[in-house]
């Protein structure tokens, strides 16, 4: 579906942004206040764009936010995210709001509001962390904002035999599938792993833990 995306912030976030939206064939603006920002979108950007205030209505009227199916705001300040994702939401009714958010505490309260954010500064740590401890794992996928990760691991030879079961925990860690000799299928609790079977488990980043004591410490 070709979308009309308004991107606010033209750093180095929301040119690399709007030009792989435009190369993907959707309709992109992106406003910016200081005119000199645009040159980050190089010169085979097509798409439009509009100087000024993110938050300011006539901006994003020039925008063409009446008719946009998304808006991410990712500047550099986060007050200016939020007001101008709170504009985009309540008073344009863009379908899809998406906000850059550097304070944790802020995105929290954001996302309450039911404003999808991005906090560069938790994702970072998370990843640096997974990095230093889960040296036997790797992250596939993270959803939300760094909440569940989907973790891939191969499973060592003292798990071969056991059943999936004992690896699961109600909404925690869930062991989504399985891949052996070249096919993957989606296990039951009685399914037994294989050594040197790829395993993708969807884990709670609280409790990445216990992931990790159940695979590797059992």
């Amino acid at each position: 579906m070709r979308m009309h995306v308004v991107i606010m912030g033209c750093g180095r976030t929301g040119s690399q942004l709007a030009r792989r939206l435009e190369e993907e064939g959707h309709s992109v603006t992106v406003i910016d206040k200081d005119p000199n920002a645009f040159h980050m979108l190089g010169t085979g950007f097509n798409g439009r764009t509009v100087t000024g205030i993110g938050f300011d209505r006539d901006v994003l009227v020039s925008s063409g936010i009446e008719r946009a199916d998304a808006f991410i705001a990712v500047s550099s300040g986060d007050n200016s995210n939020i007001v101008s994702s709170r504009v985009a939401k309540t008073v344009f009714r863009v379908p899809r709001v998406i906000t850059r958010i550097y304070d944790p505490r802020r995105a929290k309260i954001y996302r309450g509001m039911g404003i999808p954010t991005v906090a560069p500064v938790t994702w970072g740590i998370d990843k640096i962390t997974d990095l230093l401890f889960l040296e036997r794992t790797c992250s596939r996928d993270t959803f939300g904002n760094g909440e569940v990760e989907l973790m891939e691991l191969e499973i060592p030879a003292n798990l071969d035999g056991r059943k999936v079961g004992d690896f699961e925990v109600p909404g925690e860690i869930l062991v989504a599938s399985i891949a052996r000799l070249g096919q993957a299928f989606v296990p039951v609790s009685g399914t037994t792993f294989k050594e040197s079977d790829l395993v993708n488990v969807v884990v709670q980043r609280s409790s990445m833990d216990k992931f990790e004591k159940m695979f590797f410490l059992a």
